[in-house]
C-alpha cells in the first residue's frame, strides 16, 4: 500500500505550478488539496474546487500548517485540506509558495515531496500571468514583491531536500516529474 506523500509544488509566480499540479492530477490522479484564500476568484475558478473562497472571518476559522498575506488578501493551506485530501487518495498535490514549501517539509517531513520549478528568463514569467488573464496592476504589484523575488530561486532551507526542475520545455517537464514520481512511489 502507497504511504500517504503530498507533492508540493513551488516557484516564482508563471513559473507553472499550477499547470504541474493539474498534470499531477491528471495523469497519477493525485487529489489536490484545496487550499483557501481571501482574494475573489479568477473568471474560470470555482469554489471548492480550486480554492476554498473565504472571507476574513471564515478564513479565521480553519487550522493552517501555513497561511501569508498577499496584495491584501490572504492564503493559506489547513490541516484539514490535507485530510480530506488524503481520505480520497494517498498520494495528494498542493501548490505553495516556498515559504509554505518549507514548512510542509519541516512539518510533514517524508511524507512532503518538494519540486522547485524555475525557468531561464524571467519575461516569461510575466508573460504566463498575462497570458492566464491577471491584471497588469496586480502583475506589477506582485513582480515588484519581497515574495516574489524570493520565490525565484530555491530556498537555503530547501537546498538537497527538493527537486528543481527547470519548466522551459513542458514535454521534458513531464519526463523530469514522471521520474519524480516514479522514484517517490518506488520509495514506498
Amino acid at each position: 500500500m502507497t504511504k500517504n506523500k503530498v507533492f508540493v509544488i513551488t516557484g516564482a509566480a508563471g513559473s507553472g505550478k499550477t499547470t504541474v499540479s493539474n498534470y499531477l492530477v491528471d495523469k497519477y490522479h493525485m487529489e489536490k488539496v484545496i487550499t483557501h484564500t481571501t482574494r475573489k476568484p479568477r473568471e474560470q475558478e470555482k469554489d471548492n474546487i480550486d480554492y476554498y473562497f473565504e472571507t476574513l472571518d471564515s478564513f479565521k476559522e480553519n487550522h493552517y500548517l501555513e497561511f501569508v498575506e498577499y496584495a491584501g488578501n490572504y492564503y493559506g493551506s489547513s490541516f484539514e485540506g490535507l485530510t480530506r485530501a488524503f481520505e480520497k487518495s494517498p498520494l495528494a498535490t498542493i501548490v505553495l509558495d516556498t515559504n509554505g514549501a518549507i514548512t510542509y517539509k519541516n512539518q510533514l517531513k517524508d511524507e512532503a515531496v518538494i519540486i522547485f520549478l524555475e525557468v531561464d528568463d524571467a519575461q516569461i514569467l510575466y508573460q504566463r500571468m498575462l497570458d492566464r488573464g491577471d491584471q497588469q496592476a496586480n502583475i506589477d504589484s506582485r513582480i515588484n514583491s519581497l515574495e516574489y523575488i524570493r520565490d525565484l530561486k530555491l530556498p537555503d532551507e530547501l537546498v538537497g531536500q527538493a527537486y528543481v526542475v527547470k519548466n522551459n520545455n513542458w514535454q521534458m517537464t513531464q519526463q523530469e516529474i514522471d521520474q519524480i514520481v516514479q522514484d517517490n512511489l518506488k520509495m514506498d
